[in-house]
């Protein structure tokens, strides 16, 4: 029976004991073995933040293929399935392809101690290096400093979004110290785009950036974006644009999308690209309105929506977001990791949320238990439920409350299993 890349990603997860160790050694050591493949990359921008990576990138995406430009795309960790996170000049990576290049990377790497994120990275800059395109676009994983994407000598622009706490057992338990994880990424004379940041984060980007001569192109500084009559404004040095909203939705996608123009301008792209930035950009599970599916056809007269985000910072930027929807009553249906601030994550959501159904994440050890998240969400203020699934939450939900606007959120993790679920 022929090998598919499911088998070969299974068997990856075994070459190293833990999920995440920070270091870059075993990727150098197999980047070497296959011939610096991450040296013949087509131009890289290099994105890494606590929040917004994603987003960003695909308006940074959006921007560039409006403008007629090829692109390639790496971003983690994927919703459905792995072939989400490599995209290779538009399109995303085929079975065949992908399993390809990781029985390559397994191959060449044999026994070694590998991480199961090191080694995927390595079969996506493979995968770059044999296929024309004109940018590839880079997200980082965790950090930045040490993360198996920052291996790039000379990026053309790296990007920083807002950086929060998130992650402290890997990147430390302060601003600062995370902030400095992320300039990690900051490279010798390279132009880095920076997003909003709190004083103590900034305080550390620039500094970093002026060690290595690297202009920095940063919000409040260098650029603006605001929202204005129901369109949004960006300023830089250039001028003035005029732009249709970002078809993400959210208040925070307008700093996102001012971080994406802010690249697309350093790059030269006219105005038709920075308008296909803001009309043509899509992220999945990104306050994502689940409209088909049987998750849909079983909420009936309910709104479904579905959102990935995970930390303090993302729990207010839903928050804000739920403000400016039209009136109706909303309940959530959340799971997490046991690794997040997980009251912090709820508090700014309790205000806008009637109640919480809490469920587990399928097939995650991490996950915390229906029962542990109810517990947090009374902490912070909500009505909590219990339920051991998706499927059954969003029934009890609408047999009290049919026309309700149910939120799933809380996990990538659980955005993923919803994803498929409803496919």
């Amino acid at each position: 029976m022929s090998q598919t890349s499911d088998a070969i990603l299974n068997r990856m997860m075994a070459l190293h004991p833990k999920i995440i160790d920070l270091t870059l050694d075993r990727v150098w050591r197999l980047l070497e073995i296959l011939d610096h493949p991450e040296e013949k990359l087509p131009p890289v921008i290099h994105i890494a933040g606590t929040n917004g990576k994603g987003s960003t990138q695909a308006l940074i995406r959006a921007g560039l293929e409006g403008g007629g430009k090829s692109v390639h795309a790496y971003t983690s960790p994927h919703l459905a399935r792995f072939h989400e996170r490599i995209r290779l000049a538009g399109e995303l990576i085929s079975e065949d392809h992908l399993t390809e290049v990781l029985d390559e990377c397994y191959t060449s790497n044999g026994p070694d101690s590998i991480t199961y994120f090191e080694i995927t990275t390595v079969a996506a800059l493979l995968a770059f290096s044999r296929i024309r395109a004109d940018y590839t676009l880079l997200e980082v994983g965790l950090g930045g400093r040490l993360d198996a994407t920052n291996v790039i000598a000379k990026p053309e622009v790296t990007v920083i979004t807002p950086i929060s706490i998130d992650h402290e057992g890997f990147l430390g338990d302060t601003l600062a110290k995370i902030a400095f994880e992320k300039a990690g990424i900051i490279k010798r004379g390279v132009p880095c785009v920076v997003g909003p940041q709190p004083d103590e984060a900034m305080d550390v980007i620039e500094t970093q950036a002026a060690k290595l001569g690297a202009p920095l192109l940063a919000y409040g500084q260098h650029w603006h974006v605001w929202e204005e009559r129901g369109r949004l404004i960006f300023q830089d040095e250039r001028g003035l644009m005029d732009l249709p909203l970002p078809a993400l939705l959210g208040a925070h996608q307008i700093q996102n999308a001012g971080a994406a123009l802010a690249v697309l301008r350093h790059l030269g792209c006219d105005d038709a690209a920075c308008e296909a930035a803001m009309t043509d950009a899509t992220w999945p599970a990104r306050m994502q309105r689940l409209k088909s599916g049987p998750l849909v056809v079983a909420a009936g007269r309910a709104e479904l929506w579905l959102d990935g985000g995970h930390n303090p910072a993302a729990g207010a930027a839903l928050a804000a977001l739920l403000k400016t929807l039209p009136p109706k009553t909303t309940r959530m249906v959340c799971g997490m990791l046991n690794t997040k601030d997980v009251v912090g994550y709820m508090k700014p959501l309790a205000q806008f949320a009637k109640s919480l159904h809490a469920v587990p994440i399928p097939n995650e050890q991490a996950t915390l238990s229906a029962e542990e998240t109810a517990t947090a969400a009374k902490k912070a203020g909500l009505e909590a439920f219990e339920a051991q699934s998706v499927g059954a939450a969003i029934q009890a939900i609408i047999a009290n409350d049919p026309a309700a606007r149910i939120l799933i959120c809380g996990s990538l993790y659980l955005a993923g299993n919803v994803l498929r679920e409803n496919g």
